[in-house]
């Protein structure tokens, strides 16, 4: 069978196009994120962002390497254009990679069922990385929301991303006693820090 006569074909440019838009959207979150003050919450979802183009790119080389490329593709699917809060927005890119770790196994399954291993492989690895994302999402909208970004349950150490000033408790300064940047410059601390899958 050609590949471009395939339902893999088909699915690649749809995940090609949501992650090429995820990856936008993600970074019109992180100019929020920056216009409020967060500039290590911009930073944290601009390497989403950028992580969304990546999985972007390789779909976009996977057709390539299969078709040699094509003048057009028509796929039909819908695509998410919400907006709101910083919290908000956080909130939706939560469920938009809660979305995709429930359409790419099946995307996995067609392209395993189709003959297309390498394909299905792909789809698995993203998958992983998109529940990652949701994590992270999640626990970003939800720290927002609460105004708990800077708090911890028991002695944190937290770092000026500017000076690197190091303090440790269970909130995080306002203002750095060194460089004077806002706490918007202070570290995250993210679930699972250091031991992304």
């Amino acid at each position: 069978m050609q590949f471009d006569n395939t339902q893999t074909f088909k699915n690649l440019a749809r995940a090609f196009a949501g992650e090429s838009q995820a990856g936008m959207r993600y970074q019109l979150v992180a100019k929020t994120a920056m216009d409020e003050g967060y500039k290590t919450l911009a930073d944290e979802v601009r390497t989403l962002a950028k992580n969304e183009t990546f999985h972007a790119q390789r779909f976009f080389e996977t057709i390539q390497e299969k078709t040699g490329g094509k003048e057009n593709i028509d796929i039909h699917a819908g695509y998410p254009f919400h907006s709101g809060s910083l919290a908000e927005s956080l909130a939706f890119a939560a469920a938009d990679e809660k979305a995709e770790t429930i359409i790419y196994p099946e995307f996995a399954a067609t392209a395993k069922q189709e003959g297309f291993e390498d394909v299905a492989a792909l789809f698995t690895l993203v998958s992983k990385v998109e529940e990652s994302h949701r994590i992270i999402f999640e626990y970003l909208a939800n720290a927002v929301k609460t105004g708990t970004l800077y708090t911890a349950e028991s002695p944190t150490l937290w770092v000026c991303s500017n000076c690197g000033h190091m303090w440790v408790g269970e909130k995080a300064w306002k203002i750095c006693p060194l460089c004077k940047s806002e706490q918007g410059y202070v570290d995250l601390h993210l679930p699972f820090e250091g031991t992304r899958i």
